[in-house]
C-alpha cells in the first residue's frame, strides 16, 4: 500500500481516482486535503448561515445568497479550475452560530461562509482566509429608547447569539464593569432582533452591519436603531479545515486576487450599495476605511 500511495503522490490531483481504481483500492478515495477528494470526483460542500444578512442567507425559494456566499462560489471555481473536476458538485449546508465552528472542523464543511470572526480561540480548530469585511459589535434598540451605549443597560436585558464574539465582549463588559445587565441567549440573529421588538429584551448585541442589515428587512424598519460605540473589532473571513495547507494556499490565492484585482468591488457594491431580497432596499454602507486599508495589503493576520 505504501507504493502505491508513493506513485499517486507523484500524479497530477485530476489521475488519483483512476490510480486508485486501478490499484485495487474499493471504496472512496480517502484524500488527505479538500483537493484531492474533489479531483477524485468528491463535492465541495459550503456551509451557509439561515440570517446573517447581508452575508449569508436564505431568499424566498430558500436558495443561500449574499456577500459571503458569492465569494465562497467563486472560490469554488478556482477548486473546480485547479482540480480539473468540470463536473463537481457544489453542496450548500445551512449552519448556526452554534456549530459553524466544529462542522468546519470535523470536516462536514469546507468553507463556511458567513460572518464568522477570525480570532485566535477560533484558529484553534479551524483557519481562516483573507477577511472580507470588518466591522465591530454595536446594539440594536428600539426607536423609542434611550439607551444610546453599554452603560444605558444597567439593570436591563441585552440579548445576543449564542456561540459569537459581541456575546462573550457583552459578557465580559458586564463583569468589568458591574452593570448587572442580565444576558440572554438567542438561537439566532433574527429571534434576537424578535426579542427586542417585542420588549423581551432591551437591546441586541450583535456586528453593526448585521444589525443594519437585519433592521433594513423587518416589517418596520423605522421601529429600530443601531446606537453606541464599538464593543469590539471583527475582521470576518471565510472559515476552512486547519490542517489543509494546500486548500488554504488556493483559497488564499484567490481571495488576495480578488481584492488586488478589485474583482471584489463589484461584489461588494452589490450586496452593501444596492437594493437586497428579501424586501429589496439598500444597506447603504460603503467600503470602511479600516477595510480599504486592510485590503492595501490582503493577509490572512490578525493581530488577535
Amino acid at each position: 500500500m505504501k507504493k502505491i500511495w508513493s506513485v499517486v503522490n507523484r500524479k497530477p490531483l485530476g489521475l488519483l481516482l483512476a490510480l486508485s481504481l486501478a490499484a485495487g483500492v474499493s471504496g472512496p478515495l480517502q484524500a488527505s486535503g479538500v483537493l484531492e477528494r474533489v479531483a477524485g470526483g468528491g463535492k465541495l460542500v459550503i456551509a451557509h448561515r439561515e440570517s446573517s444578512i447581508p452575508f449569508s442567507y436564505v431568499d424566498a425559494d430558500k436558495k443561500p445568497v449574499g456577500y459571503a456566499v458569492e465569494l465562497c462560489l467563486k472560490l469554488a471555481e478556482a477548486v473546480r479550475k485547479k482540480t480539473g473536476a468540470k463536473n463537481m458538485q457544489v453542496e450548500f449546508l445551512q449552519v448556526t452560530p452554534a456549530n459553524r465552528i466544529a462542522m468546519v472542523a470535523e470536516g462536514k464543511a469546507d468553507l463556511e461562509c458567513g460572518s464568522t470572526t477570525n480570532n485566535a480561540e477560533r484558529r484553534q480548530k479551524v483557519s481562516f482566509t483573507i477577511a472580507h469585511f470588518i466591522t465591530g459589535a454595536r446594539l440594536l434598540v428600539r426607536a423609542d429608547s434611550k439607551i444610546d451605549r453599554i452603560e444605558d443597560l444597567e439593570g436591563k436585558k441585552l440579548v445576543s447569539t449564542k456561540g459569537t464574539t459581541p456575546l462573550k465582549a457583552a459578557e465580559q463588559a458586564n463583569r468589568e464593569r458591574l452593570l448587572r445587565i442580565t444576558i440572554l441567549e438567542a438561537p439566532d440573529h433574527a429571534k434576537a432582533v424578535d426579542m427586542v421588538e417585542k420588549g423581551e429584551a432591551d437591546a441586541f448585541v450583535m456586528d453593526d452591519v448585521l444589525l443594519f442589515g437585519l433592521a433594513a428587512n423587518r416589517p418596520k424598519p423605522d421601529a429600530l436603531k443601531v446606537v453606541g460605540k464599538f464593543l469590539t473589532t471583527e475582521p470576518l473571513a471565510i472559515m476552512l479545515p486547519k490542517d489543509d495547507p494546500e486548500f488554504k494556499k488556493l483559497v488564499d490565492d484567490e481571495m488576495r486576487r480578488l481584492i488586488v484585482s478589485k474583482d471584489i468591488q463589484p461584489v461588494y457594491d452589490k450586496w452593501f450599495l444596492r437594493p437586497i431580497p428579501p424586501n429589496d432596499k439598500p444597506l447603504n454602507l460603503p467600503v470602511s476605511y479600516l477595510l480599504r486599508d486592510f485590503w492595501k495589503y490582503p493577509s490572512d493576520f490578525v493581530p488577535f
